[in-house]
C-alpha cells in the first residue's frame, strides 16, 4: 500500500528498507524521501518501522 503519496513510497519500500539497514525514521526519510513534503505520512511510517525494527530483533533473537 502507499503510505507517501507524494513520493509514491509503499509499506514494502519502507520494509526492505530497514532490512538494508535503516534503523530509524531519519535514515528512511533520508533513503527514500518519505515525510518531506506534507507530511501526513509521517506517522504511518514510523509506526511501520517500529513494527519492523521490533519484528527484526525479536526474530534475530529466536
Amino acid at each position: 500500500m502507499y503510505v507517501c503519496l507524494c513520493k509514491a513510497v509503499t509499506d514494502r519500500q519502507i520494509r526492505e528498507s530497514v532490512a538494508g539497514g535503516a534503523c530509524t525514521f531519519a535514515d528512511v526519510r533520508r533513503q527514500l524521501g518519505v515525510a518531506t513534503q506534507c507530511g501526513k505520512c509521517g506517522q504511518m511510517a514510523k509506526s511501520i518501522i517500529e513494527t519492523t525494527v521490533k519484528k527484526a530483533a525479536f526474530e534475530h533473537a529466536v
